[in-house]
């Protein structure tokens, strides 16, 4: 069948007063600025949540893209919300920075947060290494006590009331047939202690005995007999004044020949200054 002649259908021609209706038109390509949009809000949101800025910075920096892209649509009239493609521009931008922002509060954050650890585990430390430093000095000064309270016979030991006790080398002891306390074949022995006060307040015996033992540990038992030559130091010796004590004791036949005798003028405030040396 030929075809019809210009302005006519294979049917003839076209009624009175008919148009054509015009060539289909493109549709927009609007999703580059919707997605912008999208993407820039997200960007913001996320970024106002200090701690999220590591998941804000990757859509913000997508709306920035597609922001751009979208408005060269724009241009190329292939696109018609430039609005939208601006604001996603707009809103990337502000989500990076807002990323940036973020961070950089986050690092200050954890940074003072690390150095305040940093100073109370210093703090700790130097505290630990203070009292290790005050116990290591109180053991030292304690060692140094204890170590001057460890005596020969015949030294003098002061103690904080400026009370001072010497004790002599134990001499031999013979005692009376009345003894007691003393077994036959025991050594018999005599201890002598020599009380000086050179404070000025009185100082109350309350604990004039001295404890006595030999080398290996053996306690000498206290002799008493009737001689007389025995004397307890007792009551208040007045400043200036000195004072003698003296003990008898009676060791086993096997005792050691050195001595340890331990004595204090109030055990209940000093503790037991010791004087060693051998039996003379």
């Amino acid at each position: 069948m030929p075809a019809p002649p210009p302005g006519q259908t294979p049917w003839g021609p076209p009624p009175s007063g008919f148009q054509a209706p015009p060539p289909p038109q493109a549709q927009p390509r609007n999703g580059m600025g919707v997605t912008a949009l999208v993407l820039g809000i997200s960007g913001v949101v996320l970024g106002l949540m200090v701690f999220l800025f590591w998941m804000s910075w990757l859509p913000a920096l997508l709306a920035l893209i597609f922001g751009i892209v979208g408005l060269g649509h724009v241009r190329k009239g292939v696109a018609t919300n430039r609005g939208m493609a601006l604001t996603g521009i707009v809103l990337g931008v502000v989500g990076l920075l807002l990323a940036v922002g973020g961070g950089v509060f986050t690092v200050s954050k954890v940074t003072a947060f690390a150095d305040d650890i940093r100073e109370q585990n210093e703090a700790v430390e130097a505290a630990e290494a203070s009292a290790e430093a005050s116990a290591s000095a109180e053991a030292s000064a304690s060692a140094a006590a204890e170590e001057a309270r460890n005596l020969t016979f015949g030294e003098t030991y002061t103690y904080e009331n400026s009370l001072k006790i010497t004790i002599s080398t134990p001499q031999p002891f013979v005692p009376d047939d009345f003894a007691m306390g003393h077994a036959k074949g025991n050594k018999a022995l005599q201890v002598t202690v020599i009380a000086v006060n050179d404070g000025k307040k009185a100082v109350d015996f309350k604990t004039g005995l001295p404890n006595v033992r030999d080398a290996d540990g053996a306690d000498a038992e206290l002799l008493i007999d009737g001689s007389g030559r025995q004397k307890v130091l007792t009551g208040n010796l007045l400043p200036g004044k000195r004072s003698v004590g003296k003990y008898a004791y009676s060791l086993p036949p096997d005792a050691a020949d050195r001595i340890r005798v331990e004595f204090s003028p109030d055990v209940m405030e000093y503790d037991d200054t010791i004087w060693t040396g051998p039996l003379k």
